[in-house]
């Protein structure tokens, strides 16, 4: 149970969440697949894969190299997509898909927080045509995501300006506490993954949520709290009623376009790669 309202006199404080399988239960960019499919921004072979990716990431995740890899991939994917398109449709299915994956466990944290006056931020390597719209459905107050370039025609250049990733989301949670004056040392953090540790490291209250096995090691080692999230709930169902309000979020450090919706094909050919080589050895 967290700490009662802080005292008006004290610094302020965040809550900072990384998103997939923290607060959701998958991939919030892969989940996208069949609307963009549906769409036209994605062909079939995309989504089959993406299916697959998505299944990958839910058993292990992505080290490093493979995420790499799809920041690289990603920036040539989503090339000439137009941005205006890509939001309406987030906007169209964000309830039906994103809603039912929302933990029960992360929303009551996230009341929590807000009741004990801290801000909540949502810092997510996926791009903000997505993550937005799901801060904003959370209640969220801020949220920092990856930034691709946008062109005069309104659409992606294939260029990214800003990867919220690793490091780079250490560094924003840090910019954050001096634009908004959080005090870092009474703030929290909560992410699945190693690629996470220096956001964790940056508060004073790291928290490990689903780990995976390099987190889970590295927060044994540090005697940071390990949590288990699994109970995915539509947020109108959860006992006491949910009942968020609106807040003016998203002071967003960026955006990816829905893009990485794809970008684990990467991922996908790696695997495939490796798999076969392990089998011809």
């Amino acid at each position: 149970m967290l700490s009662v309202v802080e005292n008006c006199f004290s610094p302020r404080t965040a809550a900072f969440f990384d998103l997939d399988k923290t607060v959701i239960a998958k991939s919030s960019t892969l989940t996208f697949s069949k609307s963009f499919y549906q769409g036209g921004l994605i062909n079939r072979r995309a989504v089959l894969r993406t299916a697959y990716t998505q299944f990958v990431f839910l058993a292990g995740g992505a080290d490093h190299e493979q995420m790499e890899k799809m920041r690289a991939y990603l920036s040539s994917l989503c090339k000439g997509w137009n941005v205006q398109q890509v939001k309406e449709i987030v906007a169209e299915t964000l309830h039906d898909l994103i809603d039912p994956i929302i933990y029960d466990e992360a929303a009551t944290l996230i009341e929590e927080h807000h009741t004990a006056g801290r801000d909540v931020v949502i810092v997510s390597t996926s791009g903000a045509e997505v993550v937005e719209p799901i801060g904003e459905l959370l209640g969220a107050d801020r949220v920092v995501a990856t930034r691709m370039v946008v062109g005069d025609d309104g659409c992606f250049t294939g260029e990214i300006e800003y990867y919220a990733y690793g490091p780079t989301k250490a560094e924003a949670v840090r910019a954050l506490a001096v634009s908004e004056g959080y005090d870092l040392s009474r703030c929290y953090a909560y992410s699945d993954s190693a690629t996470d540790v220096p956001m964790l490291e940056a508060v004073g209250h790291p928290h490990a949520v689903n780990p995976d096995r390099a987190l889970r090691r590295e927060a044994t080692l540090r005697e940071w709290p390990i949590l288990v999230f699994n109970r995915p709930v539509r947020l109108k169902q959860r006992l006491p009623a949910f009942s968020m309000p609106p807040r003016p979020a998203l002071v967003a450090a960026a955006a990816v376009g829905a893009a990485a919706v794809t970008a684990g094909l990467v991922w996908y050919a790696s695997r495939r790669r490796t798999a076969g080589a392990t089998l011809a050895g």
